[in-house]
């Protein structure tokens, strides 16, 4: 895993990934990345190249400690390759307690496949962070009644 790095720096690559995959405006990247407090970056690289990413932010599920993954995403051209299963797994053996809200149907599907099988009410998620920004966490769920899905470490 010496291609995974997690970090609380950010670099352009990380800005232009973002706006590559979800559409976002680079103001809107920073916002997140200048007000989101407890959060770091997780990485993956081929050689110099910034492939997959995805962002961890601390949150509890009743009482109970967890990592929120958000912006998940990977450059066009490295999809297929297995890399953002890669950064699933890094987060699950490294963090335990992993959730995230599926954006659509298909994603449902693909975070099953790796794991993440506990259906959580959203309504349970606390964050630590301003409201701007937690209403920021939530955005994105074409689902028709959002939920999350958690994978509990051991």
């Amino acid at each position: 895993m010496d291609n995974i790095v997690e970090t609380i720096n950010y670099s352009e690559d990380v800005i232009a990934l973002w706006q590559e995959a979800f559409g976002d405006s680079r103001e809107d990247v920073l916002f997140f990345l200048n007000n989101a407090v407890n959060k770091s970056c997780l990485c993956r690289f081929d050689g110099n190249k910034l492939c997959s990413m995805l962002f961890l932010v601390d949150c509890t599920v009743n009482s109970v400690n967890y990592k929120y993954i958000y912006a998940a995403c990977t450059a066009k051209e490295c999809r297929k390759c297995g890399f953002m299963s890669e950064l699933l797994k890094y987060c699950q053996s490294k963090h335990g307690n992993v959730l995230l809200i599926p954006a659509n149907e298909d994603l449902v599907s693909y975070y099953n496949k790796r794991n993440f099988n506990h259906k959580v009410n959203i309504c349970n998620i606390v964050f630590n962070e301003t409201g701007e920004i937690k209403d920021y966490l939530f955005e994105g769920c074409s689902l028709k009644e959002p939920f999350a899905l958690a994978y509990k470490g051991e």
